[in-house]
């Protein structure tokens, strides 16, 4: 904690307080929770909710009246907090159902034609997890609930051609050949990072990207379903220096420039031909696509 001691002279104090008031700013903005990071994720607004394409959280936000009998009574806070969460729960449906699973699909689609899956999908979606609660003087109360797009709800609503793929085996090491003059061998790479600003990206739970021919270069037949319900097939994020900061995509990353999308939401993406022969050219580089080290950059 910093304290401000007074000064003898009034001069003094005021020339002080010019010089830390910056300072005082400084410290709130740097110790403010999350300030660091919000700008460089991707947040989704939808309707009373949101979606977290950086942190995989879905929210939702509910409002509940109290009835007017129960003013200034013992019920009034829980009747209006019982109102607040079946809205919340509603509008949090509302999120969900409008993710997009692809470029063809949203999980209102998919769960239409599987009324298993719908219940499953329900279930949870009474289970979120209530992270705020706010209660006001008039007796209304606000909540915010809060569920994850990894673990129990990806392993539901991801694809079912995502399947668990054995880890890629690499026969030797990279060495210097030995002869004179040879250059060492290049840093293998650790992650693939893919810059799509300028492209109205849609991001999706199961991402493609393709090359200029059309073909699959990064998509649901190259990861492990342990990894993309563990932590999602990839994180997008709008903040290139904070995306090569992150740890999914570790030291040394491939980093590509997306040139256009294809699909009819904008969510498919296409890289050159060139850039993904370099992903190809090494059998290693499949083993960081199968654990989902991979970091779309959008506007």
């Amino acid at each position: 904690m910093l304290i401000l001691h007074r000064q003898g002279k009034r001069g003094r104090q005021m020339k002080n307080n010019t010089v830390l008031l910056p300072v005082l700013i400084m410290m709130l903005v740097m110790y403010t929770p999350g300030f660091c990071n919000e700008s460089a994720e991707l947040v989704e607004t939808m309707g009373q909710g949101s979606v977290n394409w950086g942190t995989g959280i879905i929210r939702a936000q509910g409002r509940g009246l109290p009835p007017e009998w129960a003013h200034g009574k013992p019920q009034e806070h829980p009747l209006a907090l019982t109102k607040a969460r079946m809205v919340a729960y509603k509008n949090l449906l509302k999120v969900v159902q409008n993710i997009r699973v692809n470029s063809k699909t949203t999980i209102k689609e998919a769960v239409a034609k599987d009324a298993e899956m719908a219940a499953q999908l329900d279930s949870m979606i009474r289970n979120a997890e209530v992270a705020k609660e706010e209660y006001r003087l008039n007796g209304t109360v606000d909540v915010i609930i809060q569920m994850s797009m990894t673990g129990g709800f990806a392993q539901l609503i991801l694809p079912d051609n995502i399947l668990h793929v054995e880890p890629v085996k690499t026969i030797g090491s990279i060495k210097k050949s030995g002869v004179p003059g040879d250059q060492p061998a290049p840093e293998p790479f650790t992650g693939f990072v893919v810059d799509a600003r300028g492209l109205s990206v849609q991001p999706v739970l199961a991402l493609n990207i393709l090359n200029e021919n059309g073909k699959e270069v990064y998509g649901p037949a190259y990861v492990s379903r342990e990894h993309a319900v563990q932590q999602g097939m990839c994180v997008y994020l709008k903040d290139i220096e904070r995306a090569l900061e992150i740890k999914r995509v570790g030291k040394h990353p491939l980093v590509v420039k997306g040139i256009k999308t294809q699909g009819p939401e904008n969510s498919d993406i296409i890289i050159s031909n060139a850039d993904a022969a370099i992903l190809k050219s090494k059998p290693y580089n499949l083993s960081f696509l199968r654990k989902c080290h991979v970091a779309v950059i959008v506007d």
